[in-house]
């Protein structure tokens, strides 16, 4: 920067491009045309300036974006811990004290390689998506002009996607006559029967309440967020989407119930511990009882499995749409415009039809294996009657 000051002119440094933003350099310019119009040389005055950041740190800026409402969407509390925490180890130890305006890709990179060679790909994606939502938030507030994270496109590999382990659906006439085999505590078999026959997630059985299940209209209604239970982590878990999830009850999901009401109908939850009945079964309760049975859950099937096993079956049926499938297994559509179809279309008669057949389809695996395509639709007279 030219200026002239007691009749002299002098040359202002302030700074060189890109280590130097333009917003920065912009704000010392205007800094320095105060301090002529105010009679005072800008070259002494920055000698003898204290060397402080000239601009709010990354961290200051994050918590900001972090604790307000702007720039993402609205969050459950364990998302919000989750950011925060992953924020707090991969993030501010090395660049949060650093003016969010000074950040530059070449400042960001290595901290995403360090964490890719560790080996946490899915947590590296999230705090790439973190660090780009951050910025987003500063350019909107007029804090930075430019996102360094752009140009990190490509720099590194996407995590392979680890499917959680499945049985091909040849080898279900051993599942079923293993579960019927069990001779460990009657309800974590039970547990393990009623997932099989309904394949929701984890969290969304073991947190399971009486109040969801509708036994005049077999239908279990999960819903988006539960009553936290006292000292139970994670107890206030819903349907994992965050909206309220259906599942129809066929006849053979309904016994079930019924005998397992018979040992924790007098509690709130479905699927009590073992030790203390007002607190959920232990999450590794189910996957334990599938390695006494001799399956291995790294590498065979674990209770995740159930939901592929069940979904490669209501496909290779060819008697239910896409959608009804996808609704049944409660998975995030991720294009936009079907998703606003999809979300106003329940197809729950179609999915009443589909998991009665389920149910059926594992019925008729007991003793052999049956392709799904060789097991047509059970008419609708065997059925119960929904009122």
């Amino acid at each position: 920067m030219n200026y002239r000051f007691n009749g002299k002119q002098a040359t202002l440094a302030l700074g060189v491009f890109p280590d130097v933003s333009l917003a920065l350099a912009r704000k010392r310019r205007d800094e320095a045309r105060q301090l002529l119009a105010d009679g005072v040389d800008p070259r002494v005055s920055k000698k003898a300036a204290p060397t402080e950041p000239t601009s709010a740190t990354f961290q200051t800026i994050a918590l900001e974006w972090h604790k307000g409402s702007i720039g993402h969407p609205s969050w459950k509390e364990i998302t919000r811990i989750k950011i925060l925490r992953e924020m707090e180890n991969h993030i501010f130890p090395f660049i949060g004290n650093k003016p969010i305006d000074s950040l530059k890709t070449s400042d960001l990179l290595p901290l995403l390689v360090r964490m890719s060679d560790q080996g946490i790909g899915a947590t590296t994606g999230r705090v790439k998506t973190t660090l780009a939502s951050v910025f987003r938030y500063a350019i909107q507030r007029g804090i930075v002009e430019y996102n360094p994270t752009h140009d990190l496109r490509g720099a590194i590999a996407s995590p392979k996607i680890k499917h959680r382990p499945a049985l091909p659906l040849e080898r279900l006439p051993e599942l079923i006559s293993k579960i019927d085999s069990y001779t460990g505590r009657p309800l974590t078999k039970l547990a393990v029967l009623f997932s099989l026959h309904t394949f929701v997630r984890s969290s969304e059985l073991r947190h399971a309440r009486w109040g969801e299940i509708n036994f005049e209209t077999a239908m279990w209604t999960i819903p988006a967020q539960r009553k936290r239970i006292e000292g139970v982590k994670y107890s206030e878990r819903g349907a994992k989407m965050g909206s309220i999830h259906y599942v129809p009850l066929s006849n053979e999901a309904i016994d079930v119930l019924e005998a397992i009401k018979k040992i924790s109908g007098e509690y709130e939850l479905i699927f009590p511990g073992d030790s203390n009945p007002y607190k959920p079964m232990s999450e590794n309760t189910v996957n334990k009882s599938l390695r006494i049975m001799g399956y291995d859950t790294q590498a065979d099937i674990c209770l995740h499995g159930f939901r592929a096993m069940a979904c490669s079956a209501l496909t290779e049926s060819g008697l239910w749409s896409r959608d009804a499938v996808e609704r049944q297994m409660s998975h995030q559509e991720r294009n936009e415009v079907r998703a606003a179809y999809v979300h106003l279309a329940q197809h729950m008669q179609e999915r009443r039809r589909m998991m009665q057949w389920w149910s059926h389809y594992i019925i008729s695996n007991c003793e052999s294996y049956i392709a799904p395509y060789e097991i047509s639709e059970k008419p609708l007279t065997m059925l119960k009657v929904v009122k």
